[in-house]
């Protein structure tokens, strides 16, 4: 069976480009604690690339905010939510040790 880790920050993309951080915390506020709410910025010309990062206190929270926002419209539009994905190896090996893998 396949496994994928689960953790507790997820990636949105798709968003509108006149979504603030603060608009991505409020969104996401209603599944739990979030400890972070960042969008990705263009350092060219400083606006945001439309995606960004939330994350949650606790893998739970972030689990039923994927579920239920995944999919929905948002300010005319689409969103995508997904587990974020670990960027260096080290990190997804201290996931693993966390014991954050599940099997689908």
């Amino acid at each position: 069976m396949a496994k994928r880790l689960l953790g507790s920050q997820l990636f949105v993309s798709r968003l509108s480009f006149y979504t603030t951080n603060k608009d991505l915390k409020r969104l996401f506020s209603p599944f739990g604690t979030i400890t972070e709410a960042r969008l990705v910025i263009d350092p060219r010309t400083q606006r945001p690339k439309g995606f960004g990062f939330v994350t949650f206190e606790s893998d739970v929270d972030a689990q039923n905010a994927l579920k239920a926002m995944n999919g929905k419209i948002i300010n005319g539009g689409i969103i995508f939510v997904e587990v974020a994905k670990p960027t260096r190896p080290e990190d997804r090996d201290a996931s693993i040790k966390r014991g954050t893998e599940i099997s689908e």
